[in-house]
């Protein structure tokens, strides 16, 4: 069972003067323990000693499991390649018309990587106790568009709306057990990753994507278990449908102005991000980071509510150093208005 009070730590976060970091974060851990992407993703161990490296070695809120936005369309039976150093991404098309999408059964959580995947939330939550463990998830519109073609899915909620609810259904069951199993492993939250919903009006990502997230987020958020929902896809346009879903959190990609995102943000929820993981974290040099990070804390320090995060996830390859400069502007901040 899930060990802490996530309402409360909400709460504690908002209460507290000092500002926060939770950066999405695996891929450095794993190397740090010498492995590769490959390993983690395939092998629940690996993948629990990288996030276990990271969460010894940086004062982040809480740990995070590897955002793999494949394990579910994997699962459903599409065809994934894994590159050795990079993440994982889906092959071609699994559902090739909408006579597909009403054959499609809806899988257990004993298909393709789920299994590790489950055991590297459970391994990390049993060893992590004073902070929260969040699992990584991908969203339903995101689900349906890596399964039938994300320009496919675009087009099929015009053309018939009934068969894109119909996949939307069935990606939300799916997403909602693989969920539930997550809080069992002990896991703290889920970070339900959006981001193709983002190509979408705020009024089609209401209708064809957080009217299903708000499905999840009621059968599976409570005290114990906290969402956060990240949509890197929206640049202004559809916060207010995000808001809607009712999550603890959002998280936001470095496309947003973060001040307008915090504007729509509810007082009483997160809102996370939005440092640029490429420019910024992986491409950056420790000064150009240590800079950026100032500015974007300056920026939001009139919103308790603000978490200091990467806008996505933090790529393979970035540097040590990237990261301790990252964390130092953090200290220096936060040291300043103590």
């Amino acid at each position: 069972m899930s060990k802490k009070n996530m309402k409360e730590w909400v709460k504690q976060l908002i209460q507290n003067k000092q500002v926060a970091a939770l950066p999405i974060m695996t891929h450095p851990g794993i190397e740090i323990i010498g492995k590769t992407v490959r390993d983690a993703v395939t092998d629940g161990q690996i993948h629990y000693e990288a996030i276990k490296a990271l969460y010894d070695k940086y004062p982040s809120e809480g740990a995070c499991v590897i955002m793999d936005l494949t394990v579910e369309a994997e699962a459903f039976g599409a065809e994934i390649v894994f590159p050795e150093n990079e993440v994982p991404s889906v092959v071609g098309r699994l559902l090739a018309d909408e006579a597909a999408i009403d054959a499609l059964l809806v899988p257990g959580l004993d298909k393709g990587r789920v299994p590790q995947y489950l055991k590297a939330n459970r391994l990390a939550a049993e060893a992590i106790q004073d902070k929260p463990v969040f699992a990584g998830c991908i969203g339903p519109y995101s689900l349906a568009g890596r399964l039938y073609d994300m320009s496919e899915i675009m087009m099929l909620i015009y053309i018939n709306p009934e068969a894109a609810t119909t996949l939307l259904k069935k990606c939300t069951e799916f997403i909602t057990n693989y969920c539930l199993a997550l809080k069992e492993m002990g896991s703290d939250g889920v970070i339900l990753a959006e981001p193709a919903a983002g190509l979408l009006s705020d009024e089609d990502c209401q209708i064809y994507s957080s009217v299903f997230v708000k499905e999840i987020v009621d059968k599976v958020q409570d005290e114990h278990f906290a969402v956060i929902l990240h949509n890197c896809g929206n640049t202004g346009h559809c916060t207010k449908a995000m808001v809607y879903t009712g999550a603890a959190g959002y998280h936001f990609g470095n496309k947003i102005d973060m001040l307008d995102a915090l504007k729509e943000v509810p007082s009483g929820a997160l809102a996370m991000g939005n440092l640029d993981p490429v420019s910024v974290f992986k491409m950056g040099t420790p000064e150009s980071i240590r800079k950026k990070t100032l500015e974007l804390l300056e920026a939001t320090k009139a919103y308790p509510n603000f978490v200091l995060s990467s806008g996505c996830d933090v790529p393979p390859h970035t540097a040590i150093e990237n990261i301790d400069a990252f964390y130092g502007a953090l200290k220096e901040f936060n040291d300043g208005r103590a």
